[in-house]
């Protein structure tokens, strides 16, 4: 039976999800670089022959760290679908000479990387500038319009995000990024194998968007992510998810399979996806491209990276078009024949639809709750009135548990100040989106309050 190393960190795809489909495939080794989600520890020694956690002191050099348990166990395969360890999985491939992204993974990591490869292949991105120094941030402030977004250049969940409307907010945005970035690595949530990655920064001008030229009724996101892989180097879209919009700065509040775009509209979006993704030089690795919609059909690419799109994403696509991509991806790795969609699937191929909604302490105008409130999902399930044949669920190994207080939002820790994640079955794409809109407004009024004891 072929061997498989699956390298867990944090992010991407729940564990559970990803352990069961790759279990299906091969044998499963597991090397645990962030400690197993309670709701999955017991599955996990089921799942994989063999868990391994490493101490701090073994991951000073992470690439050879997994290139020696993947010589231990003779593995024909070594994969990853956390951001935080993509780079490290991709060189430890390259060393075994094993399929992976290849020797250009860090350049779907890197932002600063990623946008000078996009601006050398004079694709449409914001106008940016890299900065590794406060100096540098306020001579950016000074030099491009505004207003801009400051963004560190390894990090994912819209972690610190700043935006800078005048230059006199340069200092403090560097401050906050910096202390965030801090905070993210005591979480777990910080690149695992760059050394000082939490100092690299880019800087770009806030492009305005607009979801009404795109789709045909109110309530989506300015933004779509087109969901695939790269196969020997070739890309393969596989469907759009949709958004509802963000919360400021840029925190992601629901991604929704399938996008409702007409065809012509999806159409030209893939082909910027593609184009983007072939300018990056990857080479065997799921994707996940997130682009900006703009008037007139303006698009700017936001980001792409070599691995599959996290939260709920890739079950949300299994449920939808009846795709394992983790089985799939799995199937590649080890050499088998696998038959990738030969266009991305459109809504019409859809038996109905799915979506995932961070749950954050902010209404749907992005504005604080009122009062602090306890995480209880038998609550909102039994006291949010949901459309007719909507199923909602809560993703536990990415929740607080029932009875935990809810973190109050933070602009710049994004989605490091989550409640809980749900997930939502309905009928159509549409009816995902409406009873959305519904748990966002009802949340905050169906949980029970804090203890004025908590501190805020």
């Amino acid at each position: 039976m072929s061997k498989v190393l699956l390298v867990h960190a944090k992010g991407g795809p729940p564990l559970g999800h990803v352990l069961s489909r790759t279990a299906a495939r091969a044998q499963v080794h597991l090397l645990a670089l962030s400690a197993l989600p309670p709701a999955v520890a017991d599955s996990a020694g089921r799942l994989c022959a063999s868990v391994i956690t490493p101490g701090r002191t073994h991951r000073s050099d992470l690439v050879s760290l997994i290139v020696s348990r993947a010589r231990a166990v003779g593995v024909d395969a070594v994969l990853t679908f956390s951001e935080y360890a993509v780079v490290a999985v991709a060189e430890a491939c390259e060393a075994l000479g094993l399929a992976g992204a290849g020797g250009a993974a860090a350049l779907a990591r890197d932002k600063r990387l990623m946008r000078r490869t996009w601006q050398r292949h004079g694709l449409p991105q914001p106008e940016f500038r890299p900065v590794a120094t406060e100096a540098d941030l306020r001579a950016a402030a000074r030099d491009l319009p505004g207003p801009l977004l400051l963004k560190a250049a390894w990090s994912a969940g819209s972690t610190a995000h700043q935006i800078i409307r005048s230059p006199h907010e340069a200092s403090a945005a560097w401050a906050r990024s910096r202390d965030v970035m801090a905070e993210s690595a005591q979480l777990g949530y910080a690149e695992l194998h760059v050394a000082e990655a939490d100092a690299d920064f880019v800087v770009e001008r806030i492009v305005t968007g607009t979801a009404a030229d795109w789709f045909d009724e109110p309530g989506w996101g300015d933004y779509v992510s087109v969901e695939g892989v790269v196969a020997d180097g070739t890309f393969h879209p596989v469907c759009l998810s949709g958004r509802m919009p963000t919360v400021e700065p840029f925190t992601e509040r629901a991604g929704i399979t399938p996008a409702l775009l007409a065809q012509d509209a999806q159409d030209r979006i893939v082909d910027l996806a593609r184009r983007a993704v072939d300018a990056l030089g990857l080479r065997d690795c799921g994707t996940h491209t997130e682009i900006k919609l703009g008037a007139d059909g303006r698009m700017w690419l936001i980001e792409t990276a070599a691995r599959f799109g996290g939260a709920m994403t890739v079950p949300q696509i299994e449920e939808v078009f009846g795709l394992d991509l983790v089985g799939m991806l799995v199937d590649h790795l080890l050499g088998r024949p696998v038959e990738w969609p030969e266009r991305a699937l459109t809504p019409a191929r859809a038996r109905g639809a799915a979506g995932s909604l961070v749950v954050l302490a902010v209404d749907g105008d992005g504005e604080a709750w009122p009062e602090r409130k306890v995480w209880d999902f038998p609550a909102v399930a039994a006291g949010v009135p949901l459309s007719r044949g909507s199923a909602l669920s809560v993703v536990a190994e990415s929740s607080l548990a029932d009875g935990q207080v809810v973190p109050v939002y933070d602009p710049a820790a994004g989605a490091n100040t989550m409640a809980a994640l749900c997930l939502l079955s309905a009928a159509d794409a549409r009816t995902v989106l409406r009873d959305f809109e519904t748990l966002v407004d009802a949340i905050p009024r169906v949980l029970p309050g804090a203890r004025e004891e908590v501190p805020a």
